[in-house]
């Protein structure tokens, strides 16, 4: 610190694991803030990659930054608690988290502090969160728990910047990506809890600070990209475990006993949607590891993943192919999806040079004579009306509808669905009450 005597006022944490890059660039937008009396601690969840080299490099002689090395990964929870036990101990009066893959605006740490300092029942303030490389659309803006449909509403989520949006967003939970926390809430709730190893943990620090009687509040003001690269199966299922994982033991915390039949059914049909997919697509890693996530949970096993939890991907499913590995003028109708859209686009032009695409963003397709193959976009194919083949149907998770063994499979998709909810339902209630009463 600048001056060893003087208590910067906020204690900065940034979390790394593997992101040499990304870490740079996360650390320079923070050095780079107008508000300045802050001091950093950058924490390296012992990275196999050249992070910790590369900031000593770069910024081994700035005295507003403090670099800590753990000798093992302890997750985004455990890394974050790392640093923010250290700077709880250098008694600064707000901490904040920053994920090694965010990048924040000059003025948004100023923002968050004069949030805070001007509202007393506000004990959490994050800031409004856009994607990186897409930022006219936002990432987070507050999220709301729905304790009904257990699920967590994220309003904002892809909704573009037109100034329509509330200056402020007072919300059950933000995420740690970009978060300014009192001392006081940290001296009342603790750390964020580290028994999730990853994700989850944001949202149950912000519950308890709710709890400790304090709003949790997302400021338009203070701005921040993302790249959200963490949560994207990139090579294996190790994102996909602690998700799972994580959801079932949030809820099975946090509900009654009255719940669990609902419950039961939400989330073995949610489930049952994951295995359906893999049978359809010839996949079954992903399968494994959410059945092995619901196991973990309904145990009460926490932590990090044990063995046979985390599987590597499988790259086999060739339903885009299929559809227009020989077409070339093709048209995309993007609906309600524009982001997944635009992604569309640019996979298929990379895949395949040859191939032209076109986007139609409202209104119907206009077919014409130019026109070979039309893909239209939907949430899922296996709730999808139309199986008249008149178009290629694609979902969000890249399953397409080509042919009539894949009509089929959508046929059978709910009356496999009830049968797969009635024999597993009996299990899942047993094991969940065990939980809830700690009998396990």
């Amino acid at each position: 610190m600048t001056d060893r005597n003087i208590t910067p006022k906020i204690g900065i944490v940034i979390c790394n694991f593997n992101k040499q890059n990304d870490v740079l660039l996360c650390i320079q937008s923070v050095l780079e803030s107008k508000f300045e009396d802050y001091h950093i601690y950058v924490v390296d969840n012992a990275s196999s990659d050249d992070s910790v080299s590369l900031i000593n490099q770069r910024y081994g002689e700035c005295d507003k930054l403090e670099l800590i090395v753990n000798s093992e990964n302890l997750g985004g929870s455990g890394g974050f608690n790392t640093g923010l036990r250290r700077a709880f101990a250098a008694r600064h009066k707000y901490l904040m988290c920053v994920d090694n893959d965010a990048m924040l605006d000059e003025n948004c740490i100023g923002v968050l502090q004069e949030f805070l300092d001007e509202h007393a029942d506000v004990g959490i303030a994050a800031a409004k969160i856009y994607h990186t490389g897409q930022e006219d659309y936002v990432q987070q803006y507050g999220s709301f728990i729905d304790y009904k449909n257990y699920s967590v509403d994220s309003t904002y989520l892809n909704h573009i910047e037109d100034g329509s949006m509330p200056d402020v967003v007072y919300s059950d939970a933000v995420p740690a990506c970009a978060l300014m926390i009192k001392r006081e809430v940290v001296e009342k709730i603790g750390v964020m809890p580290e028994e999730n190893f990853l994700y989850w943990d944001d949202t149950e620090w912000c519950v308890r600070c709710s709890e400790a009687g304090y709003k949790v509040a997302s400021v338009g003001a203070a701005a921040a990209c993302h790249a959200m690269g963490a949560k994207k199966e990139d090579v294996n299922t190790f994102p996909t475990y602690y998700a799972w994982r994580n959801w079932i033991k949030f809820f099975l915390d946090h509900i009654s006993d009255e719940q669990l039949d609902d419950m039961a059914e939400t989330f073995l049909g949610s489930i049952f949607e994951i295995n359906y997919t893999g049978l359809y697509r010839g996949e079954q890693n992903r399968s494994k590891t959410v059945m092995a996530a619901m196991d973990d949970a309904l145990h009460g096993v926490t932590g990090k993943a044990g063995e046979d939890r985390i599987f590597d991907l499988e790259f086999t499913y060739d339903g885009l192919e299929r559809a227009i590995a020989d077409k070339y003028n093709i048209q995309i109708i993007a609906g309600d999806y524009p982001l997944f859209a635009e992604s569309l686009k640019e996979k298929i032009e990379n895949t395949w040079q040859d191939k032209s695409v076109d986007i139609i963003f409202t209104g119907d397709s206009q077919i014409n004579k130019h026109i070979d193959a039309v893909i239209t976009l939907c949430e899922s194919i296996f709730r999808q009306d139309d199986l008249s083949l008149s178009t290629y149907v694609m979902d969000l998770d890249g399953n397409v509808l080509v042919d009539e063994d894949d009509v089929l499979m959508v046929i059978n998709y709910n009356f496999s669905r009830r049968s797969f909810i009635f024999s597993m339902k009996p299990l899942f209630m047993r094991l969940a009450r065990k939980k809830i009463f700690k009998l396990l």
